[in-house]
């Protein structure tokens, strides 16, 4: 998640060799790594009543919701021009739409076993000839085999990266992935590692796509798995924050187009090594900021208003229900007093 917003906090920087090199490298695999461990983690989904339910409660509300509101955002404090506002996702809310489409299509997937990996790269390359904007479609068959991926991997195939010499292969592979994405080597531009756009649109043939888009998986696999070959497994003080991703993802968008309107990109311009440094900083920053527990209590209600009105409910009939336990037992203590003083009583006269 933080390489996320390192990547977006990127985009303010001026264009130059560096910065570009940088960041297709980085989108060249942090992105099928950020979708892989998607896939992982959706592994359980089903088509149950509360499954379905907490889909819509946090992704699709939280998409509606976020959507407008970045959008407005944009438009009133940016002064930016946006379309098509739901229909087609805007920055950085298709990974929303994304996952929504990902997590209903996980039983089907899950059913076609290892087929489903080659059935999903197939998908993804074809993908380029017909898939359009709506609800981003381009770029979520185009990253289906990374979801893929996730939803076959098992602790068991995981465990196979923790073998002494897979961090050795990681640290070539992203050796090789850094070379591959510089200026010596460039094949292919910034664009496709989006996956968003229709190879008419690339200008090329589309056996040169089909190629293009296949190298891309690849290069994409490799630098995903050497990234999880090389995160360390111990815990510490961050491991928790990892349930605060989506806090982060939603709220994350807000700081980094603001440091845009408010000229931070000159700065950067006018600063190279300066802007690169704060700009890479802050946003590391910026992801522990939002993830830390103070600022979650706070934010998490937004990013899930339905659970958090659920929750209030639940509360507030859990209090009527022990204040009316209370109330019977008093009533039963009352009574089983009256008895125990007619019994005197009776004893007495």
């Amino acid at each position: 998640m933080t390489l996320v917003v390192v990547g977006h906090s990127w985009t303010l920087l001026p264009g130059s060799a560096t910065n570009d090199h940088l960041y297709d490298f980085l989108y060249a695999w942090h992105m099928p790594a950020f979708v892989l461990v998607t896939g992982y983690l959706s592994r359980s989904w089903s088509y149950s009543r509360e499954r379905l339910w907490k889909l819509v409660r946090t992704v699709a509300v939280p998409y509606v919701l976020f959507e407008t509101a970045l959008a407005l955002f944009r438009i009133y404090v940016g002064g930016e021009r946006l379309e098509d506002l739901w229909r087609d996702p805007h920055w950085p809310m298709w990974y929303l739409s994304a996952v929504f489409f990902w997590r209903l299509a996980t039983p089907v997937l899950r059913s076609l076993g290892e087929w489903a990996l080659p059935v999903s790269v197939g998908v993804s390359i074809l993908a380029g000839l017909y898939a359009g904007d709506t609800l981003d479609f381009a770029r979520i068959l185009g990253l289906l085999p990374f979801y893929v991926m996730g939803l076959l991997a098992t602790p068991e195939r995981f465990e196979r990266l923790r073998t002494p010499w897979a961090p050795i292969a990681a640290v070539f592979s992203l050796v090789g992935i850094w070379l591959l994405t510089g200026p010596g080597f460039r094949w292919f531009s910034t664009e496709w590692l989006y996956y968003r756009s229709r190879y008419e649109e690339m200008d090329v043939s589309d056996g040169q796509a089909f190629l293009t888009r296949a190298s891309l998986l690849i290069l994409g696999t490799l630098g995903a798995w050497a990234f999880l070959a090389l995160v360390p497994r111990g815990q510490g003080w961050f491991t928790r924050m990892g349930a605060a991703t989506l806090v982060v993802y939603l709220f994350h968008g807000f700081f980094i187009k603001g440091a845009s309107y408010a000229g931070f990109g000159g700065f950067a311009d006018a600063h190279p090594v300066l802007g690169f440094l704060l700009t890479t900083l802050g946003s590391v920053g910026l992801a522990l900021l939002l993830a830390s527990p103070p600022v979650v209590r706070v934010l998490r209600h937004a990013v899930d208003p339905l659970g958090f009105g659920e929750r209030q409910v639940k509360d507030a009939l859990e209090v009527v229900d022990a204040e009316q336990r209370a109330d019977d037992l008093a009533e039963r203590i009352e009574e089983h007093i009256a008895e125990q003083v007619g019994e005197r009583s009776s004893v007495g006269g």
